[in-house]
């Protein structure tokens, strides 16, 4: 059992959360069996170098535009399947010709029809700097993130102690990754603050009851110090929703669902981007 469970506090975590990090530990289980944690570090070494997750994200916003991180996410537990015509590889290449800073790649399987695979697809496709977003509780998951060439990990603070989340932001960033920690919350919020990391992702999606309101990012950003990159993720749908967000400081987005239904994701992307920029 992680650390999650044994510290019980399964009260204060979602009831779908808790699911999936179960799954997630059988998973994990399941991958060593097939190749040891010792094996996987061997292969590091024939992994491309990083190519810079954060520096590209600060680039952009120092040149004064949004650094949007596109999504590549074929389904999720709530929605179900959102692109059935899904070919990670051509959707990176539009996402790179559309603007985008980064990519966000869905690896998880169960519940988001994700893969390894598709990362190392979509990242072979353009130069992109890529993340691996999945529900990452096991060093083992680094490692791995890092042997299928990932630039950089996500780290959700809902599934993490102290500890855990310390000890994984800290082996990432040993092994040249960079590290998105993710936040729902203020009380989340300081618990990863003390830690060397210079992304914040602030979701604006409860995981109790999948509401979504960009209130959260806005509550939370009096609290974070100016040597952090805010990343808002879930809920930009409008172009009021980009120019609250710029007219608050926060240049970084995490953005997909809605470019994933389009016909054209990249061009949809920098639709979105160029008629916000305007409002």
């Amino acid at each position: 059992m992680s650390n999650l469970y044994r510290e019980s506090k399964m009260a204060q975590i979602p009831d779908i959360l808790i699911k999936i990090i179960k799954r997630k530990e059988q998973e994990i289980q399941q991958c060593k069996q097939l190749q040891s944690q010792a094996r996987l570090i061997e292969q590091l070494n024939q992994a491309s170098l990083p190519r810079g997750f954060v520096k590209a994200i600060a680039n952009k916003i120092a040149q004064q535009e949004s650094a949007v991180i596109a999504e590549i996410k074929k389904a999720s537990p709530s929605k179900g399947v959102i692109r059935e015509n899904f070919i990670p590889a051509e959707i990176a290449e539009s996402y790179a010709q559309g603007g985008a800073t980064c990519l966000s790649i869905l690896t998880d399987i169960d519940f988001f029809q994700g893969s390894n695979d598709y990362l190392i697809q979509a990242r072979a496709a353009c130069d992109l700097p890529v993340i691996r977003k999945d529900f990452i509780i096991d060093s083992y998951q680094v490692y791995e993130a890092r042997a299928i060439n990932a630039d950089c990990i996500l780290l959700i603070a809902a599934c993490l102690t102290d500890e855990k989340i310390e000890e994984l932001n800290t082996l990432a960033q040993q092994l040249g990754m960079d590290v998105l920690i993710e936040v729902h919350n203020q009380q989340e919020l300081e618990r990863v603050l003390p830690l060397n990391n210079t992304l914040v992702g602030i979701n604006n999606r409860n995981l109790r009851t999948f509401e979504v309101n960009l209130q959260t990012t806005l509550n939370l950003l009096p609290l974070i110090p100016s040597d952090r990159i805010v990343i808002t993720e879930s809920g930009i749908l409008t172009a009021q929703d980009v120019k609250l967000m710029q007219d608050n400081q926060v240049s970084g987005f995490l953005v997909g669902e809605a470019f994933m239904r389009a016909d054209n994701p990249g061009q949809a992307l920098s639709d979105f981007f160029e008629d916000h920029s305007n409002v």
